[in-house]
């Protein structure tokens, strides 16, 4: 599994996302609507309106890497603690948001067991 570094600076863009946008649209995005640039080492964050989706963004030497997880049930637990458009979050706590916590509460999502797709 891919995760992202504990260190790494990590931005939460807290309104929903068309998830068809690709990678031109969202580093558009963390550069008009975040005021962020996309070129910075750090992860950018979306979600979609209901929560079940969510695309990583971030810049790898020579070019824009996608990370897109998708959720069977269930919903990421996106903060709301903070005023703003972007939430500034460590990896440690990106990697509790991917695996399903409540940063919040810090629980987590039921862990799946699928045998097969359909």
């Amino acid at each position: 599994m891919i995760r992202p570094d504990t260190g790494l600076r990590v931005y939460l863009c807290r309104e929903p996302v068309d998830m068809r946008k690709q990678i031109d649209g969202l580093a558009l995005l963390v550069q008009e609507a975040m005021e962020l640039n996309p070129f910075e080492e750090a992860v950018f964050v979306f979600g979609n309106r209901q929560r079940d989706k969510v695309k990583l963004l971030f810049w790898e030497r020579n070019g824009f890497v996608v990370w897109y997880k998708r959720l069977e049930r269930e919903r990421f637990k996106w903060p709301d603690r903070l005023e703003g458009d972007t939430v500034t979050l460590s990896g440690q706590e990106l990697n509790w948001l991917l695996d399903g916590y409540d940063l919040s509460a810090m629980r987590p999502h039921k862990a799946l067991d699928f045998q097969s797709v359909g």
